[in-house]
């Protein structure tokens, strides 16, 4: 039995709520939060659940507020952050081009800005640099990858083989630049290749969350209209979207997202290919569930990031290689699955 979506009003404003949409979000919230406190306060030092609560509220003891204030919860709000940028990132890109494989892993979006940290840490740059290297990096190709997509328009199946053929040509070009640089820059390069949130602190956590803070609400209200839009630009047309400057909107805020979180984390792969399937499968949303796929990204990315942590400890695995091992299995699934 489905259940009816939900209408609220308030005044001139009104907002449809799926039930299923709405329980899915709050099933990711308790689980996002789960996974948090289990981050907080497992490691080399255990913190019990009650003192990582009172050092949060600044009411712990000095050590556990060194340990969770401190240490783990500005990796663990940058990884919560990040993986909502890719989530929310994969999710528009996938609804633009109507294709799951339309990430921006595959797009060369993530590439572009790849390019662009390689190319900072090469030159010798501060994190500040390469992280914003990554960022023009990721911009740059978008717009190379837009501008030659660009036929009276943007077709979703032209983005794809455009994005693809820029993916790889860049990976070419970050080849080229490791194989030139020096052994110190090149391992650093690499390091930084994989994607890692090992070492962040808040001057990486508060640039994402501001970019979300800021993105999220021009998505929110792209919604309606990219819904419209996957089943046809003619068709979205005719109810009175404006197709490409909605498109131009999203791509924009897409990118945006996407650079950032590279920025931050460097190249996290398939968080964003993952993300948006396993959260329209969730919600069974007819259409792009970008709040599902926010929470989603933020999930995955932290629980592996978890992993990453206590697989092989004391040691650490940086997530990038983790969030690959998986993301590979499920790529593998997803193309079984269209081919059938």
């Amino acid at each position: 039995m489905s259940l009816s979506p939900i209408a609220l009003r308030v005044g001139p404003w009104s907002l449809r709520l799926a039930p299923r949409g709405l329980l899915v979000c709050l099933g990711l919230l308790a689980t996002g939060f789960a996974v948090s406190v289990l981050a907080l306060s497992t490691g080399e030092v255990a913190v019990p659940v009650p003192d990582v609560v009172a050092a949060i509220f600044g009411r712990g003891s000095p050590m556990a507020e060194l340990i969770v204030a401190e240490l783990r919860a500005p990796r663990l709000v940058t990884g919560l952050a990040v993986g909502a940028a890719f989530g929310l990132s994969g999710a528009i890109f996938q609804s633009l081009t109507r294709n799951p494989l339309g990430s921006p892993d595959f797009i060369g979006f993530t590439a572009g800005a790849s390019t662009g940290g390689i190319l900072a840490v090469v030159l010798g740059g501060t994190a500040w640099q390469i992280a914003g290297g990554s960022l023009l990096g990721c911009v740059l190709s978008a717009a190379l990858v837009y501008g030659v997509a660009h036929r009276r328009g943007v077709s979703g199946y032209r983005l794809v083989l455009v994005g693809v053929g820029a993916h790889a040509l860049l990976l070419a070009v970050d080849s080229y630049l490791l194989t030139s640089a020096n052994l110190h820059d090149a391992a650093n390069a690499g390091a930084w290749l994989t994607g890692s949130l090992s070492g962040r602190g808040w001057d990486h956590a508060v640039p994402v969350a501001l970019a979300l803070a800021v993105l999220a609400p021009l998505c929110a209200g792209l919604s309606r209209p990219l819904r419209m839009m996957e089943t046809g630009d003619d068709a979205a047309g005719a109810v009175g979207i404006r197709v490409e400057r909605v498109r131009a909107a999203a791509v924009a805020a897409g990118v945006l997202l996407c650079g950032v979180a590279t920025a931050a984390a460097g190249p996290v792969m398939f968080v964003a290919l993952a993300a948006p399937q396993l959260a329209r499968r969730l919600t069974r949303a007819g259409g792009v569930a970008l709040t599902a796929s926010a929470l989603t990204g933020a999930v995955l990315l932290t629980a592996a990031d978890l992993l990453a942590q206590r697989l092989i400890a004391p040691a650490q695995l940086p997530v990038g290689v983790v969030t690959a091992a998986l993301g590979g299995v499920y790529l593998a699934l997803l193309l079984g699955r269209e081919h059938r």
